[in-house]
């Protein structure tokens, strides 16, 4: 005869409060190589930072020492250049326009493959998952040559449709999971109250979907802003340049200045650091319902 244990409420939470401090409590260890590892990833953007305040004889005479004094005519070159401005815009307007694109298109595609029932739809769903693997490297060749033929080059719409398109994979795969879990009631439900397809799209998958939506776009226009192999092939006038390819350009250009290199570097990556430090959170909680999806 079989027999059944039970177990106290008060010694259930007792038991979970044990598991939960015994969580919390982690090896100091731990914290040790989170430190070093933090500090590993930040030394490299505080050198940058730091070494734009510097003048090139203090570099010259310490490359690891601090500004002193702090010199702030390099950034304030760097401020008053246009050409800075310049590079910017075309960053923001690549960066921008593959955000609406990826987002646009990659929720329309999300929703055919998560809420409809069609013959081939694991095979364009596996088709998204294997686009994952094909980095955009491997077709830079092949790309270069149907931009060209479609007269593309030299524009930035050369750079955002093929980023567009790489981007699509990873966003298919994070918003499917949040599509398919939006319960199939609410869509009968709103079919009886006179709603649409399109309009349930409009007025239920948008909004239950934002989570998803705002993590594929930041990871997008991340994506895009940092872009550098792609606009390198496509863009060869200097009044199209992006800011990777801008930073280049200065550093060519300026190789004896270390300073002034140095600060075009560092305002050229911080936008793309403050853009994903303000959203950071959005994106762990957006992964984070694609894998409870």
């Amino acid at each position: 005869m079989a027999t059944t244990s039970i177990v106290a409420p008060g010694r259930r939470a007792t038991r979970a409060r044990r598991s939960s401090a015994a969580i919390g409590r982690a090896n100091p260890l731990t914290y040790v190589v989170a430190i070093l590892f933090v500090a590993a990833n930040l030394a490299p953007v505080l050198y940058i930072v730091l070494g734009g305040f510097r003048t090139n004889s203090q570099i010259t005479t310490s490359p690891a020492g601090l500004p002193a004094p702090f010199e702030l005519g390099n950034y304030g070159s760097v401020l008053s250049s246009s050409i800075f401005w310049r590079e910017l815009g075309n960053s923001a307007v690549s960066a921008i326009a593959t955000t609406v694109g990826v987002v646009v298109l990659g929720l329309m595609v999300s929703y055919i493959l998560a809420r409809y029932r069609f013959a081939g739809r694991g095979a364009l769903y596996a088709l998204f998952a294997a686009g994952l693997m094909f980095p955009i490297t491997v077709a830079i060749t092949p790309l270069y040559l149907l931009i060209k033929d479609l007269g593309l080059t030299d524009s930035l719409a050369g750079v955002i449709l093929p980023q567009i398109a790489f981007a699509l994979p990873t966003t298919v795969i994070i918003l499917v999971p949040f599509l398919r879990a939006i319960p199939d009631e609410l869509e009968e439900a709103a079919s009886i109250d006179g709603a649409s397809r399109l309009g349930f799209f409009f007025r239920m998958i948008v909004p239950l979907s934002l989570p998803g939506v705002v993590t594929v776009g930041i990871l997008a226009f991340i994506a895009s802003w940092n872009s550098y192999i792609l606009p390198l092939f496509i863009l060869n006038n200097e009044g199209s340049y992006t800011l990777p390819l801008g930073v280049q350009a200065f550093s060519s250009q300026y190789s004896v200045d270390t300073a002034k290199v140095l600060a075009f570097t560092s305002m050229s990556m911080i936008p793309a650091l403050v853009f994903f430090t303000i959203f950071q959170r959005r994106i762990v909680g957006g992964l984070t319902g694609a894998v409870k999806g």
